[in-house]
């Protein structure tokens, strides 16, 4: 019978590679890249990410998804180039570069492709089976297109056209998304307590790079708050069973983005509205408030981003007649 290894969190999975000894450390390391094992090679960055990485084991699931399927598809890659992993030539990784961007991907698209590829040899240099660092000096052109312009925000009339639609659930959602801005991991994460509707306040502990912030409500969403915790928040009633909730449970029923986009998609579909994922709300929520308090500072604090450059880039815009009525009289 073969043993296992414990996949439920990333310490047990670190702990597959970190308990070896170094030399079995290595070994197992260059075998893996030696047979191109996917399994292996995806194991090893991972147990590298949350050892060494920056946010070590605190490294959020997400994350752990995108270098696990970048890796993947790296050495899928090298597999059908037949690049040595071990030594790669100095053109192997530039060259992966540009199939990538010859078979139309986005630059941005790329980067983070190129960004698990370096991971993963930064995991096989701390395992102590190469030296090579291919993708030092690989370079992906800068996309000068604007992030709004790619993937622009939802119109006020299809918002209007799916709340009118939607369920409770999904409307709620899509209130926290396209009026606090909250990004789709921290709506699902809100507890209970996380929600002040009288002080139109929303506690958001869970933000990226573990930031929590403070994020007031719309009188709208705090409207849609009142009326969805008068329904499922704790010591109400539950529309399935007849039960009640219990205090300090989480806000929503599903925990997982995917269940998330399937209530929304639904919701979208019936509205006649095309949904193109969660962050055209939370670009919404950028456009509108930088509009009406035309602050960059503002509009990013709300959004949770460490960066204004952020919210410029790719979440908020001035009209380009902005000044008109400042000029005038001029």
């Amino acid at each position: 019978m073969t043993l296992v290894p414990y996949q439920g969190d990333l310490l047990a999975r670190t702990r597959e590679w970190t308990n070896l000894h170094d030399d079995e450390l290595r070994r197992r390391a260059v075998q893996a890249a030696g047979e191109k094992d996917v399994a292996a090679l995806v194991s090893l960055t991972t147990a590298y990410l949350a050892h060494s990485g920056g946010s070590g084991v605190l490294t959020s699931p997400r994350t752990v998804e995108a270098y696990a399927l970048g890796t993947r598809q790296f050495v899928e890659y090298a597999t059908r180039q037949a690049v040595n992993l071990l030594r790669p030539g100095r053109h192997d990784a530039q060259s992966y570069v540009n199939q990538m961007l010859a078979d139309g991907r986005k630059p941005a698209g790329v980067q983070l492709k190129v960004a698990a590829a370096g991971c993963l040899y930064r995991a096989l240099r701390w395992a102590g089976a190469t030296e090579a660092d291919p993708f030092r000096d690989a370079r992906v052109p800068k996309d000068r297109t604007s992030g709004l312009v790619k993937r622009p925000p939802y119109t006020e009339d299809e918002l209007a056209d799916v709340i009118d639609v939607a369920d409770v659930h999904a409307k709620f959602l899509v209130f926290l998304t396209a009026h606090a801005g909250l990004r789709i991991s921290e709506a699902l994460a809100l507890a209970w307590d996380d929600l002040d509707e009288a002080a139109r306040r929303i506690q958001v502990r869970s933000g990226k790079g573990r930031k929590a912030r403070t994020v007031a409500m719309s009188t709208s969403l705090a409207r849609a708050a009142r009326h969805y915790r008068a329904l499922f928040g704790p010591g109400g009633p539950d529309h399935a069973d007849g039960k009640r909730t219990t205090p300090g449970t989480q806000v929503f029923r599903y925990a997982s983005v995917m269940t998330a986009r399937y209530h929304l998609e639904k919701a979208f579909r019936a509205a006649g509205v095309g949904f193109r994922g969660f962050h055209p709300g939370r670009k919404y929520a950028g456009t509108r408030l930088l509009q009406q308090v035309k602050d960059f500072g503002r509009v990013a604090a709300h959004l949770g981003h460490e960066s204004v450059d952020t919210t410029r880039k790719g979440y908020a815009a001035l009209a380009v007649d902005d000044l008109k009525d400042d000029l005038s009289g001029w």
